[in-house]
């Protein structure tokens, strides 16, 4: 378990690895919400969802964890290197580009404030790594809250691309524009 610090009014936000036979169930009740539509894993079957995180699992490339606050899991958190990923092919990838999926449990319980605080902890997560210089992101054109949530966080908007299963976005957030919106807590 990676721990990324305590949140206020929230708690201890960490990240733990996805154990694809341990988390299916979870994963699966949570891609197959109509509200996460646009994770593309709607029709999914248990077995589906189990067989595509041991994939992941698999990749030096690719990573799924766990956001937990307090050890309860909130959300799935994926990252990726974009030149081993299909939006790789639809971009010219920089160094220091690696590739992020966000998705909050729909636990209405724990919402409050909770993408607010979330979405910048796992951007300074990425950004540990100093060879990592910008965030990457390619979410559906419809998906209006994402987009919503990019530009508050200050993504800047690229091109639309065609991905094998959407039409997307592609945005990006460089490791200066994060530092100087969210400077380092001394």
């Amino acid at each position: 378990m990676t721990h990324l610090g305590k949140v206020a009014g929230l708690g201890e936000l960490s990240l733990l690895t996805v154990d694809p036979d341990r988390h299916a169930a979870l994963l699966h009740d949570w891609v197959t919400r109509p509200r996460n539509s646009f994770w593309g894993m709607g029709s999914h079957t248990l077995d589906e969802v189990r067989d595509i995180y041991a994939f992941v699992d698999t990749l030096p490339t690719h990573h799924a964890y766990l956001i937990t606050v307090d050890a309860a899991p909130i959300g799935l958190f994926q990252t990726y290197q974009p030149e081993a990923d299909p939006v790789g092919e639809r971009y010219r990838v920089q160094p220091g580009d690696i590739g992020m999926h966000l998705l909050l449990s729909p636990d209405r319980r724990i919402a409050g404030g909770r993408t607010n605080a979330v979405g910048p902890a796992l951007a300074r997560f990425l950004f540990r790594d100093p060879a990592a210089q910008r965030i990457v992101v390619e979410p559906d054109v419809r998906n209006h809250l994402a987009l919503r949530r990019l530009e508050i966080e200050g993504f800047t908007f690229d091109s639309e691309i065609d991905m094998p299963d959407k039409r997307a976005q592609l945005a990006f957030l460089t490791r200066d524009r994060f530092e100087a919106r969210h400077p380092t807590p001394a």
